[in-house]
């Protein structure tokens, strides 16, 4: 049987906060409603001290989605934890997510704070949150950069406070999924069946889904994600690589998720209109790309056995269909297809035809649009006919 995965996705708060990708409440409120029919578990909707846009977002998808898990992120003082109990009044399900840094690098140099300060700092954050909300997330910041057995102490105090969930996140996307794994089996290990343990990993290194993966594997089962994988600097893991991974692999990777596959390109269109970016054509999933084929060999493969060069149908996860994309590298194969669906039925020799004028022009073009190749049918079919008509 497979294990329960559980979906953080902190789209509208760790994703809202990279440049460009600023949202106003009610662009916030047509994504949390996405996200609700997408079946993420819990919906970190802002931070509510940070503004007054932060808080009424949170306030409002509370108030409009009252029977999903809210979440509002608080520093580990109490006047951010007040606030975010304040934006989280109107919740059925509130959860207060508050954090404070725990590495060295950040205890010397940010919060220039002693261990045994920020090991007070946390306990008395999760114990205030808790006093407001049954559901409160602690998170050590910087986590993978922070000694293990200070780590595993504060992570054991914050438990005994109140805390369900302890977050390690790898904040500035340092660590490798050997490493990380090593690092959340011995936390998971340590805090049993006394919380859940969560991770949260950003892509500086590429390696934010690897990583979450890793930690699955060694025990966590919350995974903290975004759609298109945005976020601060390189961006967070990309839920949609993540629940495709469970998906495709699940003799390697037994886990599930509650995420109605169906829904994943359609929330990731909206949030690329909604922001000032989309994703790069070649990212996975979502990517123009990730379902178009341009290579010959490829398109031959594929036209005989789409499961040749794709391990995932793309209705699977909302895309209308797969590409073939006409350009240099194509084969006969697929012009052969592009000109059929197009409704014209060649002949052999029309086909070669099209074919030697079609090369022709490809090394001195990106790609065909479909009036261009009928141009192209329609020269060629004209040429061919009256050479035959000159034969006769």
């Amino acid at each position: 049987m497979a294990d329960r995965v559980y979906l953080f996705d902190t789209t509208l708060r760790d994703g809202e906060q990279s440049p460009g990708c600023s949202m106003t409440v009610p662009e916030k409120m047509r994504l949390a409603a996405k996200l609700v029919e997408l079946g993420v578990d819990i919906l970190e909707a802002g931070f509510p001290i940070a503004s007054d846009g932060d808080y009424e977002a949170v306030d409002a998808i509370s108030r409009e989605f009252s029977w999903v898990q809210v979440a509002a992120l608080a520093r580990a003082n109490t006047p951010d934890i007040e606030r975010a109990a304040a934006a989280l009044k109107f919740a059925k399900r509130p959860r207060i997510h508050t954090f404070i840094a725990t590495s060295d690098i950040h205890l010397k140099y940010k919060l220039k704070k002693s261990q045994q300060q920020v090991l007070d700092e946390a306990v008395a954050a999760v114990t205030l949150a808790r006093s407001y909300a049954d559901d409160v997330e602690f998170s050590a910041e910087d986590a993978t950069r922070t000694d293990w057995d200070y780590l595993e102490e504060i992570c054991r105090a914050v438990v005994a406070a109140g805390a369900r969930t302890v977050n390690l996140p790898d904040t500035v996307g340092y660590s490798i999924p050997e490493e990380y794994g090593a690092l959340i089996g011995r936390m998971a290990r340590a805090l049993g069946d006394s919380a859940i343990v969560s991770v949260h990993c950003h892509d500086d290194l590429g390696l934010a889904v690897a990583n979450s993966l890793a930690a699955v594997q060694a025990g966590a089962r919350q995974i903290e994600c975004t759609i298109n994988g945005i976020g601060e600097r390189a961006g967070n893991a990309a839920l949609e690589e993540i629940v495709m991974a469970f998906k495709t692999r699940p003799d390697k990777l037994p886990y599930e998720t509650k995420i109605v596959t169906e829904h994943i390109y359609s929330v990731s269109q909206l949030l690329a209109q909604t922001i000032t970016f989309g994703p790069q054509p070649n990212k996975a999933i979502v990517g123009e790309n990730a379902f178009a084929h341009e290579a010959g060999i490829h398109q031959d493969g594929y036209l005989k056995e789409r499961t040749t060069y794709e391990i995932i149908d793309p209705h699977l996860v909302g895309v209308p269909a797969s590409k073939l994309v006409l350009g240099k590298h194509s084969g006969r194969h697929a012009l052969h297809q592009r000109a059929e669906d197009l409704g014209f039925d060649l002949n052999k020799e029309e086909l070669n035809a099209l074919y030697e004028t079609f090369t022709t022009l490809a090394d001195r073009k990106k790609g065909f649009r479909n009036e261009e190749i009928v141009a192209l049918i329609h020269q060629v079919t004209g040429q061919t006919a009256a050479a035959a008509a000159a034969n006769d």
